[in-house]
């Protein structure tokens, strides 16, 4: 169980800003914001998740004594929980499609996410002891 609530804290650690990133016209769209300032915001909510979520993360892994297998569960989770936002907010206008370098940052940010979890379970497992 506390592997899995692991998996899934992961995931959205990862799900939100990338989700964010990609839906930057629709939120300045349905807001009235400038562009600049949901860029803004978003930079800002992607450094508290990329801050609180390794604080939490990294508590819980010393708590829990979670393994190296969160490195590979959380992309399922990742995946279930972009099909249950695609389904529920599909994009239904064309000024809100993403641009394509958001695409090559998110896929650069996946591939380097399970590095991420790894040096993050590496100095937990350091400082428990292992």
């Amino acid at each position: 169980m506390n592997l899995n609530v692991m998996s899934v804290l992961y995931a959205l650690m990862i799900f939100v800003p990338l989700e964010l990133m990609q839906n930057v016209y629709r939120i300045a769209r349905l807001t009235g914001w400038e562009i600049g300032t949901v860029n803004i915001l978003i930079g800002f909510t992607l450094m508290v998740d990329m801050i609180g979520g390794s604080m939490l993360l990294y508590y819980l892994t010393n708590k829990w004594q979670a393994n190296f297998w969160t490195m590979i569960l959380w992309f399922p989770y990742f995946v279930l929980f972009i099909c249950i936002y695609a389904k529920l907010f599909p994009i239904t206008y064309g000024g809100d499609t993403p641009n394509p370098v958001t695409g090559l940052l998110a896929i650069g940010g996946l591939i380097a996410y399970p590095f991420y979890i790894l040096i993050l379970n590496v100095v937990a497992r350091a400082n428990r002891g292992e």
